[in-house]
């Protein structure tokens, strides 16, 4: 094997090895830790962007139908793990990248003084999504959840207040159900068809006895529950809008892909089973049903909050619940607007989360919140965390110079963010919703489904404006408010992520047209689950140039 095959272990192997150095380093070590971190996300990056050319038909020579295996050990699927990279695994583990690396940016201004274990805890929740994206067993999906939640625990309680604690600990305890409940069908599932491999589900399931197919529904069943929960959906996100909200502005817009990792596995393991018919109408109608009762509960949500670190994890709610109603539809022309969407909604939260963190040091006094504590919790982040606020004279020591016009551009990013959330022209958050709604409306093939697609337009559009509404009267308060206002000082480490998060953004509307092409082409791989499970179980190492005999001793020798 070449160096280039060992490219889809690098995203898991890269940030865990950077957490086990900086664990080991001391508190002095400050720079040195820093530049392990950056180093690391850097190469991430550089190794998802690859990843993503050899998936696309220019690079159709590298792999072929564009579908990486990687066999850990050298076992090959369905015996040993496999590491698979396609379109849409490289799609995400470049949007892992492109978000983390901005957070981490934008936390080198001051955001990560509070202790060492923060730049290995992000390592760490990098690692997670990193290795749930591009596993091919739902027993290593398993595992990587747990391990991004696990470092998601220490990252969301970090701070102080009984408030913080209180609302970390609802979120600890809403995600260890949901992932006993995901070891709980996976197990039923294990002892029913005697695999985990996504690949080699189809073909088991379809041989089993009528019993047996039964617990083997039950144990899909209570998996999907898990992963809604993982997906933020209602009525099991409680935990998703508080976590959130008390978390630093730099670890909430980590959290922003969190919610997609359960909609990603949705839409996997949902394609690879698409072929029983029976199964597939009745997750879409939870899909539909679960997702549209999620996008209006978050819609409720956004007016009903005062606090914009709150309303924009509410719209992480009700980005969520877009998706989950879309796929639920099934129709797949769908697929590649929701991936857009999905694309454009991570991008939008991430910089709306580093946003907030500073426009609270716009106002003199705590923000307004919908809590009724007043006590330290309740305070911008930076308060909370023991770190003093800016000073505007320039004696607080933190990283980078200051930028001139600090309001100006603070309005201007809160404008762009707005336009983005709400769906407004021209940035690509209506070219998202635009594209996604003439598809829905103009090729749902049953009247049924006709007006299921109209009662989502008409959702869709209402929560448009509803966001328009809460996200104006904030802006109003935050911009225009004569009173209890000052100008913050804003350092180029922090203002630049933003900035460039958002000109990512106008960049995918700049380039609709050959990104659409490209959803399309991913699209239609999801949609063709056969390429994907043939590429997978044919995949066997050749790495002493016999690949034919060690096919012929794993197939006999192996349990």
């Amino acid at each position: 094997m070449s160096v280039l095959d060992h490219l889809p272990v690098l995203p898991i192997i890269v940030p865990l090895a950077a957490a086990t150095v900086m664990l080991l380093l001391s508190e002095s070590r400050r720079g040195l830790r820093t530049s392990i971190a950056l180093g690391s996300l850097l190469v991430q990056l550089a190794v998802a962007l690859t990843l993503l050319y050899q998936t696309t038909d220019a690079a159709a020579h590298i792999w072929d139908d564009g579908i990486g295996v990687y066999p850990i050990g050298g076992w090959p699927a369905p015996f040993g793990i496999v590491l698979v990279v396609d379109r849409l695994s490289a799609m995400m583990l470049s949007l892992v990248a492109i978000v983390s690396l901005s957070v981490l940016v934008y936390s080198l201004a001051h955001w990560d003084k509070p202790g060492q274990p923060f730049h290995s805890l992000f390592q760490l929740l990098v690692m997670g999504q990193n290795g749930a994206f591009l596993t091919g067993d739902l027993f290593s999906l398993f595992v990587f959840f747990e391990i991004l939640l696990a470092a998601s625990y220490g990252l969301v309680l970090r701070g102080t207040g009984m408030g913080r604690v209180r609302t970390g600990l609802h979120y600890i305890a809403v995600n260890l159900a949901a992932s006993f409940l995901f070891l709980i069908g996976v197990a039923l599932m294990y002892g029913t068809v005697g695999t985990l491999n996504m690949a080699d589900l189809l073909g088991r399931v379809a041989a089993l006895e009528p019993d047996e197919r039964a617990l083997f529904d039950a144990g899909a069943w209570i998996l999907g529950i898990a992963f809604l929960v993982k997906a933020g959906s209602w009525p099991l996100n409680s935990w998703l809008p508080g976590a959130y909200a008390v978390s630093m502005a730099p670890i909430a817009a980590g959290f922003a892909i969190m919610t997609k990792v359960g909609v990603y596995a949705v839409l996997r393991i949902g394609t690879l089973m698409s072929e029983d018919e029976a199964a597939a109408t009745i997750l879409g109608s939870i899909l539909y049903y679960t997702g549209l009762v999620t996008l209006v509960s978050g819609s409720i949500g956004m007016l009903a909050t005062q606090h914009l670190k709150r309303l924009v994890a509410y719209s992480v709610i009700v980005s969520s619940g877009l998706m989950l109603a879309s796929l639920g539809l099934g129709v797949e022309s769908v697929t590649a607007p929701v991936l857009f969407y999905l694309v454009t909604s991570v991008l939008t939260t991430a910089a709306f989360f580093l946003l907030t963190g500073m426009t609270d040091r716009t106002r003199l006094q705590a923000p307004v919140t919908d809590h009724i504590e007043t006590d330290r919790e309740m305070m911008p982040d930076y308060m909370a965390f023991g770190i003093r606020a800016p000073d505007p004279y320039g004696t607080e020591e933190e990283v980078g110079a200051a930028i001139p016009a600090a309001m100006a551009f603070l309005g201007l990013m809160f404008v762009c963010c707005v336009l983005l959330v709400t769906g407004l022209p021209p940035l690509p958050g209506f070219v998202a919703k635009f594209t996604l709604l003439s598809v829905v409306l103009e090729t749902t093939p049953t009247v049924g489904a006709r007006n299921a697609g109209w009662v989502l337009a008409v959702a869709v559009l209402a929560t448009g404006l509803v966001g328009i509404i809460a996200l104006t009267r904030i802006g109003m308060r935050l911009f225009w408010s004569s009173t209890e206002r000052r100008t913050p000082r804003l350092h180029v480490t922090e203002a630049a992520p933003v900035a460039f998060l958002v000109l990512v953004c106008l960049v995918l509307a700049a380039a609709s047209a050959p990104v659409m092409r490209f959803l399309e082409a991913t699209a239609n791989s999801l949609h063709d689950p056969d390429t994907y499970i043939t590429t997978v179980l044919s995949s066997i190492p050749d790495t002493h140039g016999d690949a034919e005999s060690s096919s012929g001793d794993l197939g006999g020798g192996a349990p």
